[in-house]
């Protein structure tokens, strides 16, 4: 999980008004060095410094909390001023000032506008410092409040960035969702038009079965495109990729029979096999079969037409692994960057059937599995997609 504190940093870091109002803090004051820090119930942390002294402090530098007056400040939501710490009826025994060797500090609360203390802007020196003129404390105030206001308009800029990226996002994804419709969906439905009519003009007796077949195929594309339509939604508007773990006695019969239905839609093509699982693996069997598919379509796709391809799984190393190779040119460096990218297609030019969706999905089942997908792509060895995961795992993502 991201580190809150960071997040603040980074929001005082955009605050350009902050270096200008420690270097008027400081030269005010004669205060040689000043901070706006961070603080909670227990941290401590400076977000913008001014170091004349060589204090040792930097943006990001942390003390333990219980060491310094800001949690008192912290508490109290009221500033503390102190000009000459071992002669302060208050301070002269305090810890704080021993332990940091300061004399003069002055320290005032960034109070937000829900009440929540955010941190401080803080001073300090070695020497005495004549603090306690009214008109310092003010100004130190006036600047407290003026990092709060810019606070406040920093998350209201935060939340319409947001805001507009999660417009930008439903309508580009409407977009692709109207270019599925429109050209995806439309080839295999116009082939299923043109078969029907073509078996309505068929003579009595001839054989029906070519047209039926190729039918068939252009059902299972639209079935495979709304499919992946589906899970493509699901991932991006945060339903995740659903799983249903469970030990599976023969995965490698699962995908057998993934393998059998690619062969029998790309029946001129050869594909190898070596499958073995020697002990039950715990995964999503349907999930790790679409994951095979997907692989398994893409390398028929994209392979040499007379090259073969290969699906070799099987446990090792105490995990499990999927590999399918093809032959074939290397796949392009500027396309392999983006290989797991939505609508990336695996090759540049034809035979691109499909809405570049399929390695996405592979590489999001394999994430919630937790486990990585991985390519590699080279003329002596073809393009391999490898699939590795613990044998016993539990869902990440979902």
């Amino acid at each position: 999980m991201a580190d809150p504190i960071v997040a603040d940093i980074e929001t005082i870091g955009r605050l350009r008004a902050v270096p200008a109002i420690l270097e008027i803090v400081s030269a005010t004051t004669g205060l040689r060095f000043a901070a706006v820090a961070r603080v909670t119930d227990d941290r401590w942390v400076t977000c913008a410094v001014l170091d004349k002294l060589g204090f040792g402090l930097e943006v990001g530098g942390e003390l333990e909390v219980s060491t310094t007056l800001c949690h008192e400040i912290r508490g109290a939501k009221a500033p503390i001023v102190i000009d000459h710490a071992s002669q302060d009826q208050i301070y002269c025994g305090h810890p704080t000032p021993r332990q940091y060797g300061f004399e003069s500090y002055l320290s005032v609360p960034i109070i937000r506008r829900n009440g929540e203390v955010f941190g401080t802007i803080c001073a300090l020196d070695p020497q005495p410092a004549r603090l306690r003129d009214s008109k310092i404390l003010e100004m130190v105030q006036l600047y407290a409040e003026l990092i709060s206001a810019q606070l406040e308009l920093e998350d209201q800029s935060s939340a319409s960035r947001l805001a507009l990226h999660d417009a930008l996002a439903t309508g580009s994804l409407r977009e692709q969702f109207i270019g599925v419709l429109g050209h995806d969906l439309r080839n295999p439905l116009f082939s299923v038009i043109s078969g029907l009519r073509l078996l309505g003009r068929l003579p009595p007796g001839q054989d029906a079965q070519p047209i039926l077949r190729q039918m068939e195929q252009s059902c299972t594309r639209m079935s495979r495109l709304i499919e992946d339509i589906l899970d493509f939604a699901r991932g991006r508007l945060g339903g995740g990729f659903q799983l249903t773990l469970r030990p599976v006695d023969d995965l490698g019969a699962e995908l057998g029979r993934v393998v059998a239905e690619l062969a029998a839609s790309f029946p001129e093509r050869r594909i190898e096999t070596d499958i073995r699982f020697c002990r039950p693996v715990t995964c999503d069997p349907d999930r790790v079969g679409q994951l095979l598919s997907n692989l398994l379509a893409n390398a028929l796709t994209h392979g040499r037409p007379d090259g073969p391809v290969q699906v070799r799984a099987g446990t090792a190393n105490g995990g499990c692994v999927l590999e399918v190779t093809n032959q074939g040119p290397p796949i392009e460096p500027e396309i392999m960057a983006r290989m797991f990218q939505p609508y990336t297609r695996a090759m540049r030019g034809g035979g691109a059937a499909g809405l570049g969706l399929g390695l996405y999905i592979a590489d999001e089942i394999a994430k919630t599995h937790s486990g990585t997908l991985s390519v590699r792509s080279t003329e002596a060895n073809g393009t391999v997609f490898t699939f590795t995961w613990p044998s016993g795992t539990s869902p990440s993502g979902v």
